[in-house]
């Protein structure tokens, strides 16, 4: 399998004009939902069974209301590579679904 290749500036530019809500900050992509507490815990919970089947993690800080995703690929050197916009969209489903779910 190898080490996953970094992505180039064009590259990066492209793959976040896909995900709405995403941003570069260095060489980490992050987002930041509003999201209650005990649902931030539920999506933690699938986010990091998503994580744990595909191999690559994000670094999660929950708070009251709101939860915050960073994610870069460590095994390439803390770079972006196509493995880091590929876990960001599958977070973004998940938080979507957990979204839906009626807050009372």
């Amino acid at each position: 399998m190898g080490v996953p290749r970094p992505l180039s500036e064009e590259e990066i530019a492209e793959q976040l004009a896909k995900l709405p809500g995403w941003q570069r900050e260095g060489d980490e992509i992050t987002r930041t939902y509003d999201i209650r507490y005990h649902a931030g815990v539920a999506v933690i919970v699938h986010v990091a069974d998503r994580e744990r089947r595909i191999g690559h993690h994000a670094d999660i800080d929950l708070r009251i209301d709101h939860i915050r995703f960073a994610i870069t690929t460590h095994d390439a050197g803390h770079v972006l590579t196509a493995a880091d916009f590929d876990l960001a969209a599958r977070i973004d489903a998940v938080v979507a679904a957990h979204q839906s779910i009626p807050l009372s």
